[in-house]
């Protein structure tokens, strides 16, 4: 999957879990609530793994290309 798409999906499943956990706190105590609290808080935070992830890949592919313009090309070749 392209980067950009992957970052849309995972802003999309982050935008939905903190809905999803919005509602589980306005539920009374319960064991039931916190079920669902827990399970939407575990895809927001995978959701924001993803994103983050995406944002260090992207920042990454960047840094090579600034490099490979400025004429680092040995800098980006591992030992």
């Amino acid at each position: 999957m392209a980067l950009p798409k992957h970052l849309e999906e995972a802003a999309t499943r982050m935008t939905d879990a903190a809905r999803r956990i919005d509602e589980a706190r306005k539920e009374p105590l319960g064991l039931e609530g916190l079920r669902d609290w827990l399970a939407a808080l575990t895809d927001y935070a995978r959701a924001l793994a993803d994103v983050h992830q995406c944002t260090n890949e992207s920042l990454h592919e960047k840094l090579h290309a600034l490099a490979g313009h400025a004429g680092f090309e040995q800098a980006l070749e591992r030992p």
